[in-house]
């Protein structure tokens, strides 16, 4: 993918301050940036006083994945989701699973307009779009003109975050975006994310996390284990029950095995044994839906709370509805499962739609970094 001189957009959420700089309220970095210079997350710039946006339309990766990828596990359920990024991120993740796209301080990608993308998503069965890969805050203005040409076609609109946006980007992603999956990592230890992240203040995400609820947007939360470094079970302990207390006991929570990356080549993957005390720990700290990610097999399936019956079973991206009626009831107990369904067409429908991905050529021989099977 060559680089390109990038679109001017003008950006949304900032003001201007004296000298002619600006301040971005996107994310909680919130950037002074001074003329002709950009923020941290590279693609914001001040042009003459004017903030914009350098990433519009500029994809750099598309794919029709399973929402269980994101993850997602109690928002449409066995359904795909088209899902596209930019470059850069408003993070330095040393571990990042994405580094080739995150990592970038070059505009890259292809051209591709938000009602291309939504009628893509649509043509193909899609359930929803996914703005992922790297962080969607840094790329709003995209993710929302895309997310509202969606609505019009009926999807959903999904964002898997690292949860570093401000209240203000919240508030404009309500009504448009319907779900989040926040990604938390080493259980959100001060220390772990300014040594291993360059996050000044790890604490503001929960601020963050409260206010997407309020918001009213579905929200999951999952918790890398980066060995060694942000691992330990105590930090899992005190997350899981602020969420509980503070969020909801309901809040899907997924533990999720580190494996090497980027810069952490020398460390070896969490250990299994550790993710298994994690996830009791978690349950045992309040929460009802506690999942394991990257281990496959293993503590994956969805059950009920109050009778214990068997409600999604699912084997690595793949899942079946069995003990839930249709308004999210188990067919067991009648207990109310926090679940949002879509109609169940079976498994058939998913394997069509794999099928069907390679019709989307114009879109995938230009994406390079399309294929990777890793990216969420």
């Amino acid at each position: 993918m060559p680089a390109r001189e990038p679109e001017e957009k003008t950006g949304i959420l900032w003001k201007s301050l004296p000298g002619n700089r600006v301040q971005c309220d996107l994310c909680l970095r919130r950037c002074v940036i001074p003329q002709g210079e950009r923020g941290f997350c590279f693609v914001r710039k001040n042009v003459e006083g004017r903030l914009v946006t350098e990433a519009y339309g500029h994809v750099s990766a598309i794919n029709m994945d399973p929402i269980e990828k994101k993850p997602l596990f109690h928002f449409l359920p066995s359904t795909d989701s088209l899902s596209i990024s930019t470059v850069s991120c408003n993070f330095r993740c040393k571990f990042c699973q994405n580094w080739d796209i995150s990592y970038f301080s070059e505009i890259r990608g292809i051209e591709i307009a938000p009602s291309e993308i939504a009628e893509a998503a649509f043509s193909h069965g899609a359930a929803s779009i996914s703005y992922t890969y790297n962080e969607p805050t840094i790329f709003m203005e995209y993710a929302l003109d895309t997310a509202k040409e969606a609505k019009k076609r009926g999807l959903k609109n999904v964002f898997v975050t690292n949860g570093y946006m401000t209240p203000e980007a919240v508030d404009a992603a309500k009504g448009f975006i319907d779900a989040m999956t926040v990604g938390i990592k080493g259980s959100l230890k001060p220390d772990f994310y300014r040594k291993m992240m360059a996050v000044p203040n790890s604490e503001d995400i929960k601020g963050t996390l409260a206010a997407i609820k309020e918001a009213g947007i579905h929200l999951e939360v999952t918790d890398l284990l980066v060995t060694k470094y942000g691992d330990d079970l105590a930090s899992v302990a005190a997350l899981s029950k602020w969420i509980a207390e503070n969020l909801s006991p309901d809040v899907p929570f997924h533990l999720l095995r580190f494996f090497p990356d980027a810069q952490l080549l020398d460390l070896p993957p969490t250990d299994v044994d550790l993710l298994r005390k994690a996830r009791q720990t978690a349950i045992s700290s309040g929460l009802r839906y506690v999942y394991m990610g990257n281990v496959p097999g293993e503590g994956e399936n969805t059950y009920c709370p109050v009778c214990g019956n068997l409600l999604i079973e699912r084997e690595g991206f793949s899942s079946l509805v069995v003990g839930l009626t249709q308004d999210s009831k188990c067919k067991r107990c009648g207990a109310q499962i926090p679940v949002l369904l879509k109609e169940q067409k079976g498994a058939e429908k998913r394997r069509q739609h794999k099928r069907a991905l390679c019709k989307i050529p114009i879109y995938l021989e230009q994406t390079a970094l399309c294929w990777s099977s890793s990216r969420r």
